[in-house]
């Protein structure tokens, strides 16, 4: 792909990726081209289809998510879980409007779903694993329901814009490890008289 091309591809996708988290399936295709920029031909020569852009936005989108696990590794476990969670609470919102038109289309067991969640799993374990193996992530949890509880919150739609974060935060404190101290010990069981 020429340089030029590529740039328009790339505008294209990050035009539809906003379109689609805005507006769901009200996203027409002429409405991308303008925010890209761009004219309809030249988003036709790229995604001859609405499911080409829809498969193309997904796809990147999970890729960048892979990408930025990979990218964080110099940060310490927890830093790294806490960073990549972060990106993934926005990348839930547009995955959500992506997938939830995209079904329209295909089954949810077609390859770009299936390998999408494999490639997604597969980066969010390692940080997952990582975390805990460091002593700093709860060993009764997996990116699984992890994962799960971010779309939630994701998918909320709240009048104040910090409200997803400041949930997360919520969802991360309950998350860290803490060892239990001598002041979590049971006290000793009494009669219900109050006599020993």
């Amino acid at each position: 792909m020429r340089a030029d091309a590529r740039r328009n591809y790339d505008k294209l996708l990050d035009a539809a990726r906003d379109a689609f988290t805005e507006a769901g399936i009200d996203a027409t295709l002429d409405d991308i081209a303008r925010r890209a920029g761009v004219g309809p031909g030249t988003l036709y020569r790229h995604f001859p289809t609405r499911q080409h852009l829809l498969e193309a936005v997904y796809i990147g989108e999970v890729q960048e998510m892979c990408r930025a696990a990979d990218d964080l590794a110099d940060l310490s476990p927890w830093d790294a879980l806490v960073a990549w969670l972060r990106q993934y609470l926005s990348f839930a919102a547009t995955k959500r409007a992506v997938a939830g038109e995209l079904i329209t289309y295909i089954d949810r067991d077609a390859e770009v779903f299936r390998s999408s969640r494999e490639a997604l799993v597969g980066a969010g374990d390692t940080l997952v694993q990582r975390a805990q193996e460091a002593g700093v992530l709860r060993p009764d949890t997996s990116f699984g329901e992890i994962g799960r509880l971010v779309g939630t919150i994701a998918g909320l739609s709240p009048s104040d814009p910090g409200e997803l974060e400041r949930m997360l935060g919520i969802v991360l404190d309950g998350l860290r490890y803490r060892p239990p101290d001598a002041g979590d010990a049971a006290a000793p069981s009494r009669s219900s008289s109050g006599r020993a």
